[in-house]
């Protein structure tokens, strides 16, 4: 018996030793299937098998499962010591390689996860189908809406610009359904069904944005800051072709509203382009195409002196940096030397001055109590891309913005822009620009200031035509590189340069505007010839002075005096 039960022993042991080397076998032929998985190559199944016979089937997930386990157990299994250093790291290497298992444990590489708050909205189906294919088969849908251009036409700006309290009030003066809790966008909805039931045409204005490859474009509006939201009204690609529309048009048009299936509505009619015949486009010409000169019409900054905003700057700006139409201005500005109010000065002194110049005040990564006190003391056009928001949602507003600009200058009119800042502008077009590899100092991609240029770039005085000013903010002595970077490769494209000192804003002078390194290129097209011969005797007279006692004396004398005309006959004196 003793003898039998020793037998049984051995041939038990022998039984174990061969599944533990059978597993062993299995574990590496898991290792190189996971190999192969990583490589997209037909993984070796026959031999694994082979090693777990009658222990799994032939399909798909237990494959899987038996890889991953295996895997697992290689991971946990004691490393085999190799002979000296350098073979140790050849074998790490062979891991570390593509080849190598990268799918569990350590070895997996992790991905990149882009978390943004501010997600895209989804516009769903548009309303891109045969059925709006050519001008006729939207002509046609036009007319069967049946509905009365010029009688109690529902006027889409007005009711998207409202307040959801409002909204909710004249919804419940109307008596119509919605849900218990409705949101702004369900509303809106209920307003504009409301309207097709009373076949009342629904008239919009929006600044076109074309949507890529070629599919059309969406009208966006001010509110939004020309964001892209679920409420756009989608403009089919062949009214863009008929009329030959561009990125920045203003169009009025007739709506259609959204059928199902369609997740908003669209244009079927288009009243006017920039206040004209959209047919009259054609005579348009293009911005590029003007002939670009220094500006020779001046901006007064100088209102009364009982104004609400700081005129004494306004006043000081005038005498040493005069600005005129077609301006390319740069202010540059270290932290909080006042460059907020200054902007809120010019703000308001060109809308009292020249109503008819379109003032566009564009916040570029500032904070939203900022944005508020904007568009609370400027009544002027406020587009504002907070800090909160993607470097995408900052870069899609400033381009949103030129366009527009542009578009309205083609057909003759004055455009102000104040942007505040050009460097964080500059930044979010560092951020969306995909790395090349060329890195300049402070960590700015070679190309990425090409299209903040180009914005600046802009700004031009056109011969017989209009003018685009921009005036921009640049930080400087922020303690970064890049902003560094970023201002001098701005510093020569500009033809008027306004700095503000930190020393004077230190002792509480304003406006802490430094007279030596401010002023503005062929500035005799823009002073009188009297006022120019008083301003020169005053930089003269004032070159040997301390640049905080220069400035200091200066706006002491102006403060005596009531107006600019006052002072300069008050200087030879």
């Amino acid at each position: 018996m003793s003898i039998e039960k020793n037998n049984d022993s051995v041939e038990s042991s022998e039984v174990k030793n061969s599944e533990q080397s059978k597993c062993t076998d299995a574990n590496i032929d898991a290792v190189q299937d996971a190999s192969n998985a990583n490589r997209k190559l037909p993984a070796k199944r026959d031999t694994k098998e082979e090693g777990h016979s009658g222990a799994q089937d032939d399909s798909v997930d237990s494959h899987l499962k038996m890889e991953n386990d295996s895997a697992d157990t290689l991971s946990t299994a004691p490393k085999e010591r190799r002979g000296g250093r350098q073979q140790r790291g050849r074998g790490n290497q062979r891991f570390n390689k593509n080849k190598g298992p990268k799918n569990k444990g350590h070895w997996q590489k992790k991905k990149k996860i882009i978390r943004d708050e501010v997600s895209p909205i989804e516009l769903g189906h548009l309303p891109n189908d045969e059925s709006i294919a050519t001008i006729s088969q939207i002509e046609d849908l036009a007319v069967g809406l049946k509905a009365e251009v010029d009688k109690d036409a529902l006027d889409f700006n007005r009711i998207y610009d409202l307040p959801i309290a409002e909204l909710r009030l004249e919804v419940d003066s109307m008596k119509l359904e919605v849900s218990n809790a409705p949101n702004r966008d369900q509303l809106i909805n209920a307003l504009i069904s409301h309207a097709v039931e009373k076949n009342s045409a629904i008239m919009t204005t929006g600044v076109l944005d074309l949507l890529e490859d070629g599919e059309g474009g969406l009208l966006v509006y001010q509110r939004d800051s020309y964001r892209t939201t679920a409420l756009c009204a989608y403009v089919p690609q062949v009214i863009i072709n008929h009329f030959g529309l561009l990125p920045g048009h203003i169009v009025k048009a007739q709506l259609h509203p959204h059928r199902e299936g369609e997740s908003c509505p669209f244009v079927v009619k288009v009243d006017s382009v920039m206040d004209m015949d959209p047919v009259k486009l054609r005579e348009v010409i293009p911005f590029t195409e003007g002939v670009p000169y220094y500006p020779t019409e001046r901006i007064l900054m100088e209102t009364s002196s009982d104004s609400k905003w700081d005129n004494l700057s306004m006043r000081v700006v005038d005498c040493l940096t005069p600005v005129g139409f077609g301006q390319r201005g740069l202010i540059v500005a270290p932290p909080r030397t006042g460059k907020t109010v200054l902007l809120q000065g010019i703000a308001n002194a060109i809308q009292m001055n020249y109503p008819k110049a379109h003032l566009i005040i564009l916040l570029i990564d500032e904070r939203p109590e900022e944005v508020t006190d904007f568009r609370r003391q400027v009544h002027g056009e406020v587009i504002s891309s907070t800090f909160d928001e993607s470097a995408e949602s900052h870069v899609h507003a400033a381009e949103m913005v030129i366009e527009k600009a542009r578009r309205m200058v083609e057909v003759g009119q004055d455009v102000v822009i104040l942007l505040d800042s050009i460097t964080r502008l500059a930044r979010a077009y560092n951020t969306m620009m995909p790395s090349s590899g060329k890195i300049l100092s402070g960590g700015v991609e070679a190309n990425a200031l090409q299209k903040p240029k180009r914005f600046f770039g802009s700004a031009r005085n056109i011969e017989g035509g209009g003018s685009l000013t921009i005036l921009g903010t640049a930080l400087v002595e922020t303690g970064s590189k890049m902003d560094e970077v970023i201002f001098e490769e701005f510093k020569g494209t500009g033809n008027m340069e306004l700095h503000l000192d930190r020393g004077l804003s230190d002792k509480r002078i304003f406006p802490a505007l430094s007279m030596d390194k401010s002023g503005t290129r062929k500035e005799e097209l823009l002073y009188h010839p009297d006022e120019m011969l008083k301003i020169y005797s005053l930089r003269r007279a004032m070159k040997g002075l301390p640049s905080t006692d220069a400035m200091e004396m200066l706006i002491q004398r102006i403060k005596k005096t009531t107006t600019n005309a006052e002072f300069l006959m008050s200087v030879s004196r």
